[in-house]
């Protein structure tokens, strides 16, 4: 075989190899089956938002997340058979707020109490961590 063929080859079976994967990794998405809503407490800007979504999406199952910074409550998509409601409290307690699990919904309950999917329409943040002292989750309450 000439250089150029093999090179070919070897090209065609990488991509072949990582559309396979990529396919694979959208396959195996977390889908939401079940909401949590979250009470959650010493949130005070968009920074604090970026930070639990951040932890909470890290999480395995977790499919979608919204934070309310003003009205202090944190709502996620996630899948039963992978998470349970209480690690979610837990992960966003792990990051220096106070949380605990408010409600459990269906998909279907959510949208009848909110007229929404889930992940249709982001909450927005306000406020600022600078007068806070000692910025995001440092003023944790439980």
């Amino acid at each position: 075989m000439t250089t150029k063929k093999v090179t070919t080859t070897l090209l065609v079976l990488i991509s072949v190899t990582m559309l396979i994967a990529l396919g694979f990794r959208v396959s195996i998405g977390a889908t939401a089956d079940s909401i949590t809503v979250l009470k959650t407490t010493g949130m005070t800007c968009g920074s604090c938002s970026s930070k639990i979504t951040k932890a909470l999406e890290s999480l395995k199952g977790v499919a979608v997340s919204e934070v309310d910074v003003e009205g202090g409550w944190v709502v996620v998509g996630y899948d039963t058979k992978t998470v349970r409601p209480e690690a979610l409290a837990e992960k966003v307690s792990s990051t220096g707020f106070g949380s605990n699990v408010h409600m459990v919904l269906t998909p279907e309950q959510f949208k009848q109490i909110t007229g929404r999917d889930i992940g249709a329409k982001e909450i927005k943040s306000s406020g600022c961590c600078g007068g806070k002292g000692g910025g995001c989750g440092s003023n944790k309450k439980s």
